[in-house]
């Protein structure tokens, strides 16, 4: 869009400039830093542990980071990343001089007052350019409509609704589960009278087969011991004489 590559580098001009002075002039800039330093060493050991000492060495990484982001705001690259880190410039390279709370002469405060309110309007300038999105869903949006989307998958009933109908498709398996075993009992039934008469008619008949052979082989058996016992007498006979 032709309003964003005009308005990007006009918001990025003063960081540069600033920046580039900073660096020309480190000491004017250090003392300008010096009370977001001295603020930024109250901060938690860890973090404090990690500011540099030397305040004129803060003055330049922070004169760095101005012309650096500057430049990408001003080119269009990484516009949004490149605004939120001139956004954290502002106070550590310009603010720190424009305390007009603390300046006793009514005209020196005035003109603090005026170039604080300034750096407070980029401040805001730059809020906007970080989200800035070009038209595209930002990821805030993105996110919201995700859970929506899950929202709306999940059953509308709530916990006991949807406790209720779990238990009556329960009660319905079990109740068809013993309708189906009624009617397996049933055909078991069915299928087991005939089953268990023809099993009846079976063995009766196999007992008269039986009762009938083992009559046969009950003579045969007493005229076979009959028949070895007259020739156990016809041999002791003959033995004798």
């Amino acid at each position: 869009m032709l309003l964003r590559k005009i308005a990007r580098p006009l918001l990025a001009a003063a960081f540069i400039g600033q920046g580039v002075e900073a660096l020309r002039r480190p000491q004017q800039a250090g003392q300008a830093a010096r009370p977001a330093l001295d603020g930024l060493k109250q901060l938690p050991g860890e973090i404090a542990a990690k500011v540099p000492s030397d305040v004129e060495a803060f003055a330049k990484a922070n004169a760095l980071a101005q012309v650096g982001g500057g430049v990408l705001l001003a080119t269009g690259k990484l516009p949004r990343i490149s605004a939120a880190v001139l956004a954290c410039t502002v106070i550590p390279g310009s603010a720190g001089a424009h305390m007009f709370w603390t300046e006793p002469d009514p005209q020196r405060r005035a003109e603090q007052r005026k170039a604080f309110l300034t750096d407070v309007s980029l401040i805001g300038g730059l809020m906007i350019a970080a989200a800035d999105t070009e038209g595209r869903p930002s990821l805030g949006w993105r996110a919201r409509r995700a859970y929506r989307r899950a929202a709306d998958a999940l059953p509308t009933t709530s916990g006991d609704a949807a406790l209720e109908t779990v238990g009556e498709k329960v009660s319905a398996g079990l109740q068809a589960g013993v309708e189906h075993g009624r009617e397996l009992a049933e055909l078991v039934g069915e299928k087991a009278g005939p089953l268990l008469e023809s099993a009846g008619e079976r063995g009766a008949q196999l007992a008269e087969v039986a009762a009938d052979r083992g009559t046969e082989l009950a003579h045969a058996a007493r005229e076979g011991a009959t028949t070895l016992a007259d020739s156990a007498r016809r041999r002791i006979r003959s033995h004798h004489w």
